[in-house]
């Protein structure tokens, strides 16, 4: 914690915003354990942290923290969307090919190669 001086000399402490460290904490667990649910709840509170130290002028700390949680929160969105398109893209090369025959009631052990080819 930093300190900050009052009018009178005295120095005060300045406190982390408990939103921000909220903030971070879901950025960090949105990349990893809760990928988009985690960024969602990163970038609702790191943008509330942000008001919260600007309105509070000087007496809160920890934008620092709650711009971290909004950076993450934004990049688990992104890769969240990411990994949708390609789940997406795999699904649907198999089911363009239907009509041309090549995935008849027999031939479906061919999914495996070909999804593998594309991976």
């Amino acid at each position: 914690m930093s300190s900050q001086e009052l009018p009178g000399g005295v120095p005060q402490a300045v406190s982390n915003s408990g939103t921000a460290i909220v903030s971070l904490i879901f950025g960090i667990l949105g990349l990893t354990f809760f990928p988009l649910i985690g960024s969602i709840v990163a970038l609702i509170t790191g943008y509330s942290a942000r008001n919260e130290i600007k309105k509070s002028m000087g007496t809160v700390d920890g934008d620092g923290m709650a711009t971290a949680g909004i950076v993450m929160g934004w990049v688990g969105i992104g890769l969240a969307l990411i990994g949708c398109c390609v789940f997406g893209f795999i699904l649907t090369i198999p089911a363009c090919m239907i009509p041309f025959g090549i995935f008849s009631e027999g031939s479906w052990s061919l999914l495996p190669v070909i999804i593998s080819a594309i991976v």
